[in-house]
């Protein structure tokens, strides 16, 4: 089962490693990782997308829990929660194809992404949402010729007064 963790945990040099260390040594898989301080700066939020059965993901949550720069946690899936994920596309697009151009643009449209760059063979696409969105959106895309793509992971949040605090 997919599962999405939140972190909080002291902002020091070290602290992702020991958190990626306890994944791999167990030999866990992490399916996304995003870290970024939060509004107190000597904290920062690690949202981690993982497999696992329940018994595993109670073994990952125990042994973060242990590590000195967790501050605290919460599986995120356990309740009510809002996941976004960014994507950047490039695309080729051919000048003299204003069907390919088109078409393009209305996909962007309907994922209510953007366009953020356009050269003579290429738009550079942006699109927000969930994973399962991200996914469609790159499906869509199967008749144009992808260059590259670039997802930043998982951020997450709990839904209403649930939140991550020290």
């Amino acid at each position: 089962m997919r599962r999405i963790i939140s972190v909080l945990l002291e902002n020091e040099a070290g602290a992702l490693s020991r958190v990626a260390g306890l994944f791999s040594a167990r030999g866990y898989n992490i399916e996304s990782l995003t870290v970024a301080p939060t509004d107190d700066p000597s904290l920062s939020r690690m949202t981690i997308v993982t497999r696992g059965t329940d018994a595993i993901i109670e073994q990952i949550t125990k042994q973060l829990n242990k590590l000195v720069d967790v501050v605290k946690l919460i599986d995120l899936t356990e309740g009510a929660h809002i996941e976004r994920e960014l994507m950047l596309v490039k695309v080729t697009v051919t000048a003299s194809n204003s069907e390919q151009r088109e078409e393009v643009a209305r996909l962007i449209g309907i994922f209510r992404g953007r366009i953020i760059d356009v050269t003579e063979l290429t738009y550079t696409l942006e699109m927000t949402g969930s994973t399962s969105k991200a996914d469609a959106f790159l499906d869509a895309l199967s008749q144009v010729e992808i260059i590259e793509v670039v997802r930043s992971g998982v951020s997450g949040i709990g839904r209403g007064k649930r939140a991550l605090k020290a």
